[in-house]
C-alpha cells in the first residue's frame, strides 16, 4: 500500500512497524468530537481517587525536570509514524510528587472535552511515557492534543490521550471511552490489541 498518504516500510524499517501497520507520510489527525481549546493560563492536572488529591499548574510541569523524547507512533487505524520528536516530562518524574495509595492498581486518564482511557497501574509507570507539550520543536498544536498529552508509545495512540488534565487512580478496571465503544482494554500495538 503505496500511495499519497500512506507507504509500506522498507526493510530496514520493518522491524519498527507493527504487524498491520502502514507508515503514514504526514501526521493523521483522529478526534471524536469537538477539539477543546485550552490555554497554559487555564490549563490544570489533578489527581484523585487512591491518592492524596493535589493540583498542577502549568507552571509547576514546567518547573520538572523536562526531556527530549524521539518515539514511534502506532494509531489502531492501521498507520504509524516513526521518530516522532516530543519534549516533555515523564511520567515518572510526576508519579514521583504524588501520595499513593498502595491499594491503586488502575488509572483512568481524563481530558478536557471529556475523553477518557484507561490503563492498568503497571502500564502508565513504564519507563518510556510521558507528558508532551512540544512536537517537532513548537508547542504542541491543539489539533494534536495541546497544551498537553499523555503519550504511551508501545500503546495504541488513543491510549495516548490528547488534552489530558488529571488521572483517577482506582482499585479495579474501569472502561474508558473507546474501551467501552468496543476497543481493546490494553491496546498492545505488538499483539495487535485492536479490539475487546
Amino acid at each position: 500500500m503505496n500511495g499519497k498518504f500512506f507507504r509500506k516500510p522498507e526493510p530496514e524499517e520493518s522491524d519498527r512497524v507493527p504487524p498491520g501497520q502502514h507508515l503514514a507520510k504526514g501526521f493523521p489527525v483522529l478526534t471524536y468530537g469537538d477539539t477543546p481549546q485550552i490555554t497554559t493560563d487555564n490549563w490544570e492536572f489533578h489527581v484523585w481517587g487512591l491518592v492524596k488529591e493535589k493540583t498542577f499548574s502549568w507552571s509547576d510541569f514546567m518547573a520538572m525536570p523536562q526531556h527530549n523524547f524521539t518515539k514511534d507512533f502506532h494509531c489502531v487505524t492501521h498507520w504509524s509514524k516513526l521518530d516522532v520528536q516530543w519534549a516533555g516530562i515523564k511520567v515518572n518524574d510526576l508519579m514521583n510528587q504524588l501520595e499513593l495509595d498502595p491499594k491503586a492498581s488502575h488509572v483512568m486518564v481524563h481530558c478536557y472535552g471529556g475523553y477518557t482511557t484507561n490503563l492498568p497501574l503497571e502500564e502508565l509507570v513504564q519507563e518510556e511515557n510521558f507528558l508532551a507539550h512540544t512536537l517537532f520543536q513548537e508547542p504542541l498544536p491543539v489539533k494534536h492534543g495541546g497544551p498537553m498529552r499523555l503519550v504511551v508509545p508501545h500503546l495504541y495512540a488513543w491510549k495516548s490521550a490528547k488534552w489530558i488534565n488529571g488521572l483517577e487512580f482506582l482499585d479495579h478496571e474501569e472502561l474508558g471511552f473507546w474501551e467501552r465503544n468496543g476497543y481493546h482494554h490494553q491496546g498492545k500495538a505488538w499483539a495487535q490489541e485492536r479490539y475487546s
